[in-house]
């Protein structure tokens, strides 16, 4: 739980970074943004690409987490808020 906390946080934070522009997130919406990031890659790359290894937790999801992050991140920004 914890561990899946921190994936969570840090993909959210890098997803952030990673993506132009200013993003009006606090701390919560930031690790909320993570880990709803972190299920859509594991989503993309378990499911549909059969990447991964879905038996534990493990650091190696991140870099999946970061890139569901930052799908997430884009679609809130061309969907919710330009509406």
């Amino acid at each position: 739980m914890i561990g899946a906390l921190v994936l969570g946080l840090l993909a959210g934070f890098i997803a952030r970074a990673f993506l132009p522009g200013k993003q009006n997130m606090g701390f919560f919406a930031t690790l909320l943004l993570g880990l709803v990031g972190s299920f859509v890659g594991y989503l993309i790359f378990n499911r549909v690409f059969g990447f991964g290894d879905d038996a534990a937790f493990d650091l190696g999801g991140l870099v999946g987490a970061i890139i569901g992050s930052m799908i997430v991140l884009f679609s809130y920004n061309r969907l919710i808020k330009k509406s």
